[in-house]
């Protein structure tokens, strides 16, 4: 690789390409290569039906790529629509310079953390400082492979998909508590202990109100739960759950107002503030892919997932997937809304919340609900 980077060396000078950023540049571009390449073979492979050893594993490869690549690049232009987002609510314009109406902003932000160079603290734990944003990325992305983008479309439909979800959703607190022990600063290791505080108090909010859900359908398969709001969606017999896991949602995805592990004017950045280039931009990527998790699990839970709103040919026309985006987009919507329009709370306020009101509320009104089930199962039975 050396020896090819000198034989250019005139051109990359030019454009001021060091060598340890030439080799990622080439590594990013095999990896290019290789996703249209396995893509374009992936799809062959199932229509022509070969169930060879290396066909099944590279069959498996290149469903895990169709997940994470649209979701990358989702997540990438979820981070243009709230900068236009917040910008029109601010009488601004955001970004409009890189490409027309600034379409190529993500793209270029995503160069800029490419081509840093990755600075390790030297008084940090090096190992658990790399470790920890490849942990809270990878678990970010995991989850997706139980979600059903519409019926039959799932990577894989388990029949305890909910318990996944939060098996998964409840490690994802070790990637911070990791980066901010391993970065040896006090701002970090603060911002790890709020976050680890956050998303432990409204995980039980968020799992008392699935348990409201779970007691209506009797199921805990994702796409069990969508089928059954064929009639009603459960926004409208459960609208105050709705609302519960709505701000809980803001709560366990860290999002403002109840960003206060990366409260700036107290911790500088949080958990991050030690990590830079692509340490800081899997953080990034996995809070971002969290919160387009928290918005498709609201749809499935409450909005009908893939469903259409009304049951009438000419919206059955409409692709189910198609439904699907539109009602996470709506909800990506509302979490920039409520960082552009409220104000941060403070931590103890933040704590209130969670226990001292979401927990009473949402345990009362899973009774009240299991409540009017049984009431209703036991006259059906006289």
């Amino acid at each position: 690789m050396e020896a090819v980077y000198n034989l250019y060396a005139p051109l990359w000078k030019l454009i001021g390409l060091e060598y340890h950023n030439a080799i990622d540049v080439a590594y990013t571009s095999l990896v290019s290569l290789g996703v249209i390449l396995g893509s374009t073979f992936g799809i062959l492979f199932d229509v022509l039906n070969i169930n060879t050893p290396i066909f099944l594993i590279l069959s498996f490869v290149l469903k895990t790529l169709a997940i994470i690549v649209p979701l990358l690049i989702a997540v990438a232009y979820t981070t243009l629509l709230e900068r236009k987002l917040m910008g029109g609510i601010q009488r601004r314009t955001g970004p409009v310079v890189v490409g027309a109406y600034g379409l190529l902003q993500p793209l270029a932000d995503g160069a800029k953390l490419f081509l840093k160079e990755t600075i390790i603290p030297s008084n940090a734990n090096a190992l658990i400082f790399l470790a920890s944003p490849t942990v809270a990325f990878i678990l970010s992305l995991i989850t997706w492979t139980v979600i059903p983008f519409e019926k039959g479309a799932v990577y894989v439909d388990i029949n305890v998909g909910v318990v996944y979800i939060l098996a998964v959703s409840s490690l994802s607190v070790y990637g911070i508590i990791m980066a901010g022990w391993s970065s040896n600063s006090k701002y970090a290791f603060l911002g790890a202990l709020r976050s680890a505080a956050q998303l432990i108090s409204y995980e039980i909010s968020i799992g008392v109100v699935i348990l409201t859900i779970l007691a209506c359908v009797g199921s805990l398969n994702l796409t069990d739960i969508v089928l059954a709001q064929n009639h009603v969606w459960f926004v409208f017999p459960l609208f105050p759950s709705f609302l519960m896991f709505m701000v809980s949602g803001l709560a366990e995805t860290n999002r403002a107002p109840f960003d206060l592990p990366e409260a700036e004017a107290e911790l500088v950045s949080g958990y991050n503030v030690e990590y830079s280039a692509m340490t800081f931009a899997l953080f990034f990527l996995g809070e971002y892919a969290h919160m387009a998790l928290m918005g498709s699990i609201t749809s499935i839970f409450f909005l009908g997932g893939w469903l259409p709103p009304i049951d009438l040919w000419i919206f059955n026309l409409v692709p189910g997937f198609i439904w699907f985006g539109m009602k996470v987009t709506a909800i990506l919507f509302f979490f920039v809304w409520t960082r552009a329009a409220f104000p941060r709370y403070r931590y103890d306020q933040l704590m209130r919340i969670g226990w001292k009101v979401f927990l009473p509320i949402s345990l009362g009104w899973f009774l009240f609900v299991v409540g009017i089930i049984l009431a209703f199962q036991h006259s059906y039975l006289l």
